[in-house]
């Protein structure tokens, strides 16, 4: 399995999307700012994530999660959740 995921900072409150092979140690390479691009902008909370088989997928996938569509698409996926969490 490969991985689409979307991570949000809890100091600036930002979404990050990723692909990743293994989830787990990439989100820990976040936190620990192994990851330039999120490089000091942790801690980091895992807020969403798919699971596909093909690679192409997933990087198609993750292309359309950064866009103004995936991005409103994003928010009223995890309305209830935003509103939670502020």
């Amino acid at each position: 399995m490969v991985y689409t995921y979307v991570i949000r900072s809890r100091k600036d409150n930002k979404f990050y999307a990723g692909t990743t092979a293994d989830l787990r140690k990439r989100f820990s390479e976040h936190n620990e700012n192994k990851v330039i691009s999120t490089k000091n902008r942790g801690p980091f909370e895992l807020i969403y994530y798919e699971g596909c088989i093909d690679k192409n997928d997933v990087f198609t996938r993750e292309r359309y999660l950064k866009t103004g569509m995936g991005k409103r698409y994003l928010k009223n996926r995890l309305k209830r959740f935003l509103s939670l969490t502020g």
